[in-house]
């Protein structure tokens, strides 16, 4: 086990590498191993434009190629409104500033868990 979560935090340094080399703006990055199946790290970044977030995913999915890690699922190239890439351990949202504005997705993740607040 440990094994998976260190190979998701190598994958995680090396996302967050590709995301600051192609200037992707407000990259933060959440926690959710344990709060979800979907994987072990999400992160949320924003390009200047379709043209800017279309360029960090084809940089982020090239990367990951090049890292053995290209496997990745990627949906909303096209549009380059929202990107979403998911490695498996690690899902990178990519947005447009008001795109990620309306959508709130971090805010979600980052709120504590429904449970904790039952009891």
């Amino acid at each position: 086990m440990e094994r998976g979560a260190d190979a998701a935090a190598r994958a995680l340094e090396l996302v967050l590498a590709s995301l600051e080399d192609s200037k992707a703006e407000d990259i933060v990055s959440i926690d959710i191993a344990g709060k979800s199946a979907l994987g072990d790290y999400m992160v949320v970044v924003s390009g200047r434009s379709n043209r800017h977030v279309s360029a960090i995913s084809e940089h982020l999915i090239s990367d990951l190629k090049d890292e053995g890690l290209g496997s990745a699922r990627v949906e909303g190239l096209d549009s380059g409104d929202w990107v979403l890439i998911d490695t498996g351990d690690i899902i990178v949202h990519v947005f447009r500033p008001e795109i990620r504005e309306f959508y709130n997705i971090e805010k979600m993740w980052a709120a504590p868990d429904i449970e904790d607040r039952l009891h």
